[in-house]
C-alpha cells in the first residue's frame, strides 16, 4: 500500500492525476505532535480496485506520516478513544467509521479530545 504525499511531490504531470485520489489530512487538538508538528498534510492515493477506506488510511497514515507514539493515535484497525474523526467536517460515525469509502477531495480532520494536565 503505497501512496505520495504531494509536499515532496514536485515530479507529477497533469496527466496521473485520474489515478490518484486526492485527500486531505488534518490534524489538531494535539494529534499534530505526533506528525513533527504538521497540522496538515495533502496525500495522494494510488487508484485500486480495492476502495480507498477509512481503515486503509489509518494504515497508510501509520505507514507514511506518524512520525512517534502511534499507541497514542491507533488502537487495533482504528484511533484511539478521545480522538474525534470528521470526514468533510461529519462524524465518522454517521459515515460507517473503518468502512467509509473516501472520494477525492475528501478532508478527514482528527481532533484530540485528550489533554495532559
Amino acid at each position: 500500500m503505497s501512496a505520495e504525499n504531494t509536499a515532496s511531490d514536485t515530479n507529477t504531470s497533469k496527466n496521473d492525476e485520474g489515478s490518484f485520489l486526492s485527500v486531505s489530512v488534518d490534524l489538531s487538538g494535539g494529534a499534530e505532535l505526533l506528525f513533527d508538528n504538521v497540522r496538515s498534510h495533502q496525500v495522494r492515493l494510488p487508484k485500486e480496485s480495492d476502495p480507498w477506506t477509512l481503515r486503509r488510511l489509518l494504515a497508510w497514515i501509520r505507514d507514511n506520516l506518524l512520525k512517534e507514539r502511534p499507541e497514542l493515535f491507533l488502537k487495533g484497525e482504528g484511533v484511539r478513544p478521545g480522538i474525534l474523526v470528521l470526514v468533510n467536517d461529519a462524524d465518522w460515525e454517521l459515515l460507517g467509521q473503518l468502512d467509509y469509502q473516501l472520494e477525492d477531495g475528501d478532508a478527514v480532520t482528527f481532533i484530540s479530545t485528550l489533554h495532559g494536565g
